[in-house]
């Protein structure tokens, strides 16, 4: 299965692994499109392979919770993560200077 996460850090710039049911993953989809980044969402739990999924990204990040935000290739955290270096104004510039806004 790291064949597909590792394809999809590859070719997004910001990759949201999420849950439809996930109150933390609308939090960070929204800290996201408030911002106007584009990204690309995985729901997990609506993929046949949702679970091979989950078991790379604990792997590769050592995060076994939904959302896990990615900006290409580097894991930025959870709903909570993502909303906090918005409000500490450090959202926008790492965004700007891998070149996504």
């Amino acid at each position: 299965m790291s064949t597909f996460v590792q394809d999809a850090l590859a070719k997004n710039g910001v990759t949201v692994f999420s849950a439809t049911y996930c109150p933390y993953c609308v939090k960070a989809k929204n800290v996201l499109t408030s911002v106007g980044v584009p990204y690309v969402v995985y729901e997990v739990d609506s993929l046949p392979n949702g679970d091979a999924i989950m078991e790379e990204l604990i792997a590769l990040t050592g995060r076994s919770t939904v959302p896990n935000v990615f900006v290409k290739s580097t894991t930025i955290g959870g709903g909570d993560d993502v909303a906090q270096l918005h409000s500490e104004g450090k959202l926008v510039p790492l965004l700007q200077k891998e070149g996504l806004l």
